[in-house]
């Protein structure tokens, strides 16, 4: 059983009960689910994950009004469960507590307890963190609280930053895919070819999420997140191969090639959704293009690769 839906089994053979009978007339305003650090809350974990940090378990937000009457008490009664995992056993980094104030949880991963945050937060907001804020499930939340910063999380970029974010990628696409990796070949400087790859794999898929609207995950989940994606999520296997392939000089033409198409596919993209018109096969132009859509001067004039987090 893969650990988001242990965790709601656990959930529910053991949290609800323990909830109804020690918190009753809380009952409404304790938001539920599993979110955040860790294979199980993208729903990748597989029989390897259970080898460290690995047991059933939920999360529980409340307000900050009720977290001072009760959030201590609350934390107090889940450790009491059976086959809990006290708060110093729980893995390094994940959920080290299960009892959390809404706006504390999501300011691990903004640096902010309050929404609507500011445009230049949203611009140096790494997507990883982002995309861990918004995992996994919530079980239940009959307040709406907790699913109403979480969804202002999902959705709320603003499109200004969303077209810097992404006119910044496609500039590093061109620049490090198109431009330097055969550069750095022809320098005979193979392991600067591979970092160029490696830089063009990260920006292409970071492009291909914000065309989706959707935040990237920690580089580990991104390819397999990636082929989940409706709009170009179809080049994973395109840019795994750059990363996995031999740099033998058959194999360079090859890669040189895919990049390529790659970066037409991508190109098509944008022309679809109307954020370039040129039909240039070098993608650099079409970066400058989609800062022209940008209305706020700020953000439009501000480094090109500022935010390519």
């Amino acid at each position: 059983m893969q650990g988001i839906n242990a965790a709601l089994k656990f959930y529910q053979d053991f949290g609800q009960q323990m909830i109804l009978s020690r918190f009753p007339e809380y009952e409404s305003r304790i938001a539920v689910g599993l979110v955040g650090h860790g294979s199980e809350c993208f729903g990748y974990d597989d029989s390897i994950s259970v080898d460290h940090d690995y047991a059933p378990g939920f999360l529980m937000w409340l307000t900050d009004e009720d977290y001072v009457k009760i959030g201590s008490a609350l934390e107090s009664s889940y450790c009491e469960l059976p086959d809990s995992v006290p708060a110093e056993e729980s893995r390094a980094g994940g959920n080290i507590r299960r009892v959390y104030r809404i706006g504390e949880f999501f300011s691990r991963y903004t640096g902010s307890e309050n929404y609507p945050m500011e445009w230049n937060q949203w611009l140096m907001l790494p997507s990883w963190a982002l995309a861990e804020a918004t995992n996994g499930k919530v079980f239940t939340d009959d307040l709406g609280e907790y699913s109403k910063f979480r969804n202002y999380l999902l959705d709320g970029i603003p499109e200004d930053v969303r077209l810097k974010k992404l006119s910044g990628r496609i500039f590093t696409m061109a620049q490090a895919g198109q431009y330097n990796y055969r550069r750095c070949l022809l320098h005979g400087e193979s392991g600067a070819a591979m970092l160029a790859i490696s830089e063009f794999v990260n920006a292409a898929s970071g492009a291909v999420f914000l065309l989706n609207r959707r935040h990237m995950p920690y580089y580990k989940w991104t390819l397999r997140a990636l082929k989940e994606l409706p709009v170009l999520g179809n080049i994973s296997e395109a840019l795994e191969f750059l990363l996995t392939g031999d740099n033998e000089p058959e194999t360079q033409e090859t890669k040189q090639n895919v990049i390529e198409d790659i970066c037409i596919n991508v190109k098509d993209e944008l022309v679809h959704q109307h954020l370039t018109h040129g039909n240039w096969d070098f993608l650099e132009p079409h970066s400058f293009e989609i800062l022209e859509h940008i209305q706020n001067p700020e953000i439009r004039d501000s480094n090109l690769t500022e935010g390519n987090l």
